[in-house]
């Protein structure tokens, strides 16, 4: 079945909210075996029915974002119901319902929010746990004089759509959706890039008939994804596998971090940072996954000269000699970090994120990451030429992968 997303809102052309929403719904919709084939962004106004219009003779499924509010530009329920021939009805439980919130919140009635409570004759309601707008579902040729494919009306904002989106839309949809059963299979490599990848498997993985393969690259990583079968993907598993192995470091859609402290958490082991050219990153992303708190220890922020030798022990002679980035200082870095947090390993980062302080032998873009553990440090020296903040993305996904193959054992 055709499925197509309609976004609307000028705030999403203007630049000034990110479209999160395909990806979520494109991600929860594929078990069934379907797949968002076209996605489109509008701007508030006529333009939404106009769209919607065009859209019904070339799909079967189409989701709908955003204007369902109670403002003069939330005009999407009027006009789906306008364009399909239906009456608007106020639904007495709505009004009730939103009558109790605004009163619970104590937030002052404006006879504007009632719009949010009017229904196209016939149509579903998809209950709004974590906002005021419910959804709405109109079933396929729902107004039988006028041919139209199912039609989902959802809320803009993410928090709101998404758990409606699961708990409402999606046991609709696995009641119309007649699909062929197809799966897929994801795999994340860090620091490898994807010509590199795609000459160890792709050939092998595309002789499979019934095998979509694809790639997408990302500062750092790499994802690998197939799509097919799945007696046809067992097949091209067994090729990934044998030819990535251990490099592989997760199947699903965690990150890299997420995995460090499973992993981290479940050999009990700790970690420190010594951040100079990341300036944090490391920390951020570590405490970004629920868990981090039995994980990382400390994480110190040693930009300037004197922070290094104030807070980690770097010997300033050793700056003067070899320079604050320096697989010296990073090494120092690393050992003070461990020795001053008392955990098991240590990250410490140092480098010239530019776009100035480069020299001929150590332009910008060089970076060193030391990895402390025991008695062993090791370092190593990067080149990543690019922008500070991918710079940065680069050096920290080197990092946590180099204590990830510490920690698994892997070369």
């Amino acid at each position: 079945m055709r499925a197509v997303l309609l976004n609307t809102g000028t705030e999403l052309l203007a630049g000034d909210v990110h479209d999160t929403h395909l990806a979520f719904i494109a991600r929860e919709i594929f078990p069934l075996g379907l797949r968002i084939e076209e996605r489109r962004t509008v701007g508030d106004g006529a333009v939404i029915g106009e769209t919607l219009k065009e859209l019904f003779a070339r799909a079967e499924i189409v989701f709908v974002t955003g204007g369902l509010g109670p403002t003069s530009d939330d005009i999407t329920r009027d006009l789906a119901a306008e364009l399909l021939g239906l009456r608007l009805d106020e639904n007495a439980e709505l009004l009730a319902s939103l009558r109790e919130r605004l009163k619970i919140r104590g937030i002052k009635w404006f006879p504007s929010i009632a719009r949010q409570a009017q229904v196209p004759a016939g149509a579903q309601i998809l209950p709004n746990e974590n906002g005021s707008a419910p959804g709405l579902y109109l079933k396929a040729n729902i107004n039988p004089t006028i041919g139209s494919p199912h039609i989902f009306l959802l809320p803009g904002p993410p928090r709101e759509l998404q758990p409606m989106f699961r708990k409402s839309a999606m046991p609709i949809l696995r009641s119309v959706v007649k699909a062929p059963q197809i799966e897929r299979r994801f795999y994340k490599i860090a620091v490898m890039g994807e010509s590199v990848i795609e000459e160890k498997i792709g050939k092998q993985v595309l002789a499979i008939p019934g095998v979509e393969l694809g790639y997408c690259a990302r500062p750092g990583e790499v994802d690998v994804r197939m799509i097919g079968p799945r007696s046809a993907l067992e097949q091209a598993d067994a090729i990934v596998r044998a030819e990535l192995g251990e490099l592989i470091f997760t199947n699903d859609d965690k990150t890299l971090e997420d995995v460090l402290v499973r992993l981290l958490t479940e050999k009990k082991q700790t970690l420190a940072t010594a951040e100079s050219c990341t300036g944090g990153l490391l920390a951020n992303r570590i405490t970004n996954v629920p868990g981090a708190s039995s994980v990382l220890l400390a994480g110190y922020v040693c930009y300037a000269n004197e922070a290094k030798i104030d807070i980690l022990g770097v010997d300033p002679k050793l700056i003067e000699q070899h320079g604050a980035v320096s697989e010296e200082v990073g090494r120092v870095m690393a050992e003070g970090a461990r020795k001053r947090a008392k955990s098991t390993y240590a990250l410490a980062t140092t480098g010239i994120a530019g776009p100035d302080g480069g020299s001929k032998e150590k332009p910008v873009g060089t970076a060193y990451v030391a990895l402390a553990h025991d008695a062993e440090t090791k370092v190593r020296k990067l080149f990543f030429p690019s922008d500070r903040e991918t710079f940065k993305q680069l050096v920290a996904q080197f990092a946590f992968e180099m204590l990830r193959r510490r920690v698994m054992g892997v070369p």
